[in-house]
């Protein structure tokens, strides 16, 4: 009991307190919520105002400026323009009634702005708004106006800010458009070297934002921006444009010749440094305008694709509209935007053949010296096999075979070698593996070649000579280089130096050696072996060579799938000086757009390489070493070149025993490049009956009375009708041909 009445007395007391507390907390609350309405009543625009200012106006992201791309002699490829974007506070315009018409109209006058618009938005959200963007991305240039009349004293133009920003610009527009690539809106690199090097060429943004100090004053903070590195390339811009201009010629040439398009499905040319890996040119066409890139009229002579990327037409002014969704027009914009060079995979034909001799001698499987006999055609694996030359070659050597571009001596030495060699020396060329070139989008391979397991006596066969298996144009040149510099294989690379903002050399990128794939003894022969395909009597690239000049390298055709559909890749590969290779070029054609019968005829890729050398050598410093003709010399002269010829004797012909390239063949057409009064002689052996046959006046063809086949007056290829022409191969029927493995995923 005593404890209950304890706790009782307790309450009581603690009750009186509490009263007394909510009554002196009630008076605190009921002082602060008068003096917070006071503060509202008297203030709160102010602070208001202060707010959102420090929320909107003074809180800003300042950008990055992305790293510049320069050539390899410092001009600029690709760089970054401060532009403005044209910013609107409302809630400044409406601060005093007189603001509002003298800002409608300056930014009226000076940037074309519809300020019905902006009065509508005014009129919504003017009392709260202080960002609104009404013009984006405009150079320093277009803003100045607008700047002087806010700035005159007195001026009623208030509300009105700019906004820093960067824009990627392309001086070069189409310039090295593969080799670059572009940006996004947001600043990203898509393609080329904006892709492959976007963490360089990125920086960090910086941040301005304001704050209230204790004395309820506005203060800033700016954190600055950190630009992005720049990227020195290995691109000569000069030679680039030599590439870029021949290619346009080439294209403006052949374009509509025989479907409406382009002059073939793609064309690709690279030149390499042999000894160092460096890129000194890479360009494809048709290309784009990085400064445009979704101009549509850049896709006008491309190929028309379905849905799942198959070839249905060519896109024309009058069917462009077809491409009437985002994603059909992104299809095509993505087949433009690739990089031909090093994304697509095609069969390379019989640029092939100085690897097969290469890995022949290398591995001890032939001397070199071998000869065999053709007749023509040859069955392997119950399946026949032709030659360019259907009446055969007769006795040819290895030399020879390279020289002639003979299939059946190629066969010969990839059967010396067999199969677990022939695929061996391919991996050590590095076919079937990535370059790992410094460059967005290169294709795998590895699935589009054979190995041992599935490569019979007839795959071996075909592949000796460049069909049945694909790879790239940065494959096969980096490959190549390595046959006739000693063996020497080097990594692929367009970047030479990563540079800070400051200047100073973050990285300098020197030549990779990966391996040697060939002994100095083999490169050396096969150098020789390829001088001759220029040089020889029966060469296939006598019309790569330009005036003045000596080069080697090896011509190449290859049908494309389905067999017998008329359409094939030709290509030359070659190289400069022929005694010491210092440049590498490959120029590759993807199915002319040209006559069924006149398709497979490697001069268009030997014509466009002649072009480019004429102005590329001299540019190198390349001195001159042959002998000019009356006519050489007066197109070079119009070229404007420096004629840099030593003397020469009398006994020198220059030619090291083959005829010079008929200058009518400078251009690459089919069937030039020869005189048909040179070529037609009798008597001929069998295997040289072709020299008997009449010239066709309008393409310099050689024609077989019996079939109607145009054949090549100087090597015997047979073109167009039912044989491959050039120098690649053609079974009796489209069943007895040897398909590749399926083409790569991108």
């Amino acid at each position: 009991m005593e404890k209950t009445k304890s706790y009782s007395k307790f309450t009581i007391r603690m009750q009186k307190k509490l009263v007394v507390m909510f009554f002196m907390i009630a008076l605190v609350f009921a002082f602060l919520s008068y003096r917070l309405l006071s503060i509202t009543r008297d203030n709160g625009e102010s602070y208001k105002k202060q707010v959102l200012s420090q929320q909107r106006y003074d809180s800003k992201d300042i950008p990055y400026k992305r790293g510049t791309i320069y050539d390899t002699n410092g001009s600029v490829l690709a760089s970054s323009e401060k532009v403005y974007n044209v910013i609107l506070d409302a809630v400044a315009v409406l601060e005093k009634e007189e603001y509002l018409e003298p800002t409608m109209n300056a930014l009226r006058d000076q940037f074309g702005i519809d300020i019905s618009e902006v009065r509508s938005y005014i009129a919504e959200k003017g009392e709260v708004s202080r960002y609104k963007v009404l013009a984006k991305r405009l150079p320093y240039e277009e803003i100045t106006g607008f700047l002087e009349l806010q700035g005159e004293e007195d001026s009623l133009i208030k509300g009105v800010w700019f906004e820093e920003e960067y824009k990627r610009v392309y001086p070069g527009n189409t310039l090295a458009c593969d080799v670059i690539g572009f940006t996004t809106n947001d600043y990203d690199g898509q393609y080329g070297l904006e892709e492959f090097y976007n963490d360089t060429l990125s920086g960090t943004p910086g941040r301005q934002y304001g704050y209230l100090n204790d004395d309820g004053e506005l203060e800033r903070r700016t954190i600055p921006a950190e630009d992005g590195n720049s990227i020195v390339t290995t691109i000569d811009a000069n030679i680039q444009s030599i590439v870029e201009k021949y290619l346009l010629k080439f294209n403006e040439e052949l374009k509509d010749r025989y479907h409406p398009g382009n002059a073939a499905e793609n064309v690709g040319c690279i030149i390499m440094e042999v000894n160092t890996g460096e890129i000194l040119a890479m360009a494809s066409y048709p290309n784009y305008n990085l400064n445009d890139t979704r101009n549509t009229e850049a896709l006008i002579g491309m190929n028309l694709l379905d849905e799942k990327g198959k070839r249905m037409d060519y896109i024309t002014e009058e069917n462009l509209s077809d491409l009437d969704t985002d994603e059909k027009m992104y299809q095509h914009l993505d087949a433009l935007w690739k990089n031909f060079c090093i994304s697509d995979t095609y069969e390379p034909g019989s640029v092939s053949k100085p690897f097969t001799v290469a890995a022949g001698i290398e591995s001890g499987s032939i001397v070199g010296t071998e000869s065999y006999n053709c007749e023509g055609i040859v069955e392997i694996g119950g399946k026949k096999i032709r030659c360019h030359n259907r009446w055969g070659d007769g006795p040819t050597t290895v030399q020879q075979g390279i020289e002639y571009s003979c299939n059946i001596a190629m066969i010969r030495v990839g059967q010396a070698m067999g199969i677990d060699n022939f695929v061996k020396f391919q991996h050590i060329f590095n076919f079937g593996l990535k370059t790992n070139i410094d460059l967005q989008g290169e294709a795998r391979t590895d699935s589009v070649i054979y190995n041992e397991n599935n490569m019979g006596p007839t795959e071996l066969a075909t592949n000796t000579f460049g069909q049945g298996y694909n790879t790239t144009m940065i494959q096969t040149i980096t490959g190549f280089c390595s046959l006739i510099n000693g063996g020497y294989y080097y990594e692929p690379h367009v970047v030479s130096k990563i540079v800070s903002p400051s200047g100073a050399t973050v990285q300098n990128i020197e030549p990779r050696l990966l391996k040697q794939t060939v002994s100095e003894e083999t490169s050396q022969m096969v150098l020789e072996y390829c001088n001759t395909v220029v040089t020889g009597e029966k060469g296939t690239g006598k019309t790569a060579r330009p005036a003045g000049y000596m080069i080697g390298g090896k011509t190449g055709t290859a049908e494309t799938l389905p067999r017998g559909n008329d359409e094939y890749v030709v290509s030359f590969m070659g190289y400069a000086p022929a005694d010491d290779p210092q440049i590498a070029i490959y120029v590759v054609v993807d199915r002319p757009n040209m006559p069924p019968n006149q398709r497979d005829d490697a001069k268009f890729a030997t014509g466009i390489v002649r072009n480019i050398l004429t102005e590329v050598l001299p540019y190198l410093g390349i001195f001159m070493t042959e002998e000019l003709s009356e006519k050489e010399m007066q197109e070079l002269e119009a070229l404007q070149i420096e004629l840099m010829t030593p003397p020469v004797s009398e006994d020198d012909t220059g030619e090291e025993g083959g005829d010079a390239p008929d200058e009518e063949g400078a251009e690459g057409t089919a069937g030039e490049g020869q005189n048909p009064e040179d070529v037609q002689q009798t008597p001929a052996p069998r295997n040289e009956v072709w020299k008997t046959f009449p010239i066709d006046p309008e393409t310099g063809y050689a024609v077989d009375p019996d079939t109607g086949a145009f054949v090549d007056p100087v090597t015997g290829a047979v073109h167009g009708s039912s044989y491959e022409g050039g120098d690649a191969q053609n079974p009796d029927s489209e069943e007895n041909m040897v398909s590749p493995q399926p083409q790569p995923e991108d």
